[in-house]
């Protein structure tokens, strides 16, 4: 049987459970599947050298995380429309010399949102954090009915053109604030590291959050038990954890990569929680 080779590329990925979640995937269905942590520094090279490192070793494919996925956008072809106006991947898949990109962080929040809070619509919503998650995360926000996406990130200029494109297909929704301009919204989500290990803290200082919003999403999962979730659920407001948007995505990736569907999601789902602080 021959093995698949997947792996994550990405700066602070040592806790990652992403090769976890592969492998209790593949042993649903009795496939043999290695995955590799790629930390460009660590091995002396940039992004283009962590892809020549996989390809090199015959990898099926590779994740793509922080700080990566804006730029592995540009080394692959995505047949995907909804996906192309994301500008960022997370998911590649090795044919040859060809590479093709997904975007599983895409797909994954819109599970994660509908699994929450059904059919409800996304509203007026605060977004921290305008890399490549939030850029995803930020155009799912569109097709769940968001009517306002405030977004704020220390890079003005990539905040400046995520809200560009965002009102590119849905004109007036999107506009970049700063933190004095924050106001009561109906959410509020996290797409920045902080609260991650190794970066720990908040998104925004506790005294500038809204006190009036509905539902909450924080990207990190690592830990599930983050200070902006704590934060929120202290609100008492309905609360997405970062755990099921990594659940849902990598649910998708290990489909894009194996061609297999995952036969027991809730089982998966109990054994990763079980293994995360």
């Amino acid at each position: 049987m021959n093995t698949v080779r997947l792996g994550l590329i990405g700066d602070n990925i040592m806790s990652s459970s992403a090769p976890r979640l592969h492998m209790l995937a593949a042993a649903q269905h009795g496939m043999e599947l290695s995955y590799e942590l790629i930390i460009p520094a660590k091995f002396g090279f940039d992004f283009d050298g962590a892809l020549d490192y996989a390809r090199a070793r015959n990898f099926r494919g590779v994740n793509v995380t922080l700080p990566y996925k804006e730029q592995a956008f540009r080394h692959v072809h995505v047949s995907d429309p909804s996906v192309r106006r994301l500008g960022s991947v997370n998911t590649i898949c090795f044919d040859g010399e060809n590479l093709s990109g997904y975007n599983t962080d895409y797909t994954g929040f819109l599970e994660s949102y509908r699994s929450a809070r059904g059919e409800k619509a996304a509203g007026d919503v605060l977004l921290i954090g305008a890399g490549g998650v939030g850029r995803s995360v930020a155009f799912a926000l569109l097709e769940l009915g968001a009517t306002r996406v405030a977004v704020i990130d220390k890079d003005k200029t990539k905040a400046e053109r995520l809200v560009d494109e965002l009102n590119h297909h849905s004109s007036g929704t999107a506009e970049r604030i700063d933190i004095e301009d924050i106001r009561e919204c109906d959410a509020v989500i996290n797409c920045s590291p902080a609260g991650m290990h190794g970066y720990g803290g908040l998104p925004l200082p506790e005294d500038k959050f809204p006190t009036r919003f509905e539902w909450a999403f924080d990207a990190v999962y690592q830990p599930v038990e983050t200070p902006f979730r704590k934060l929120a659920e202290g609100h008492g407001v309905r609360f997405i954890s970062g755990f099921e948007l990594f659940l849902h995505q990598g649910i998708d990736a290990f489909s894009i990569f194996t061609g297999h569907e995952v036969k027991e999601k809730t089982i998966l789902r109990n054994t990763l929680l079980a293994g995360l602080d």
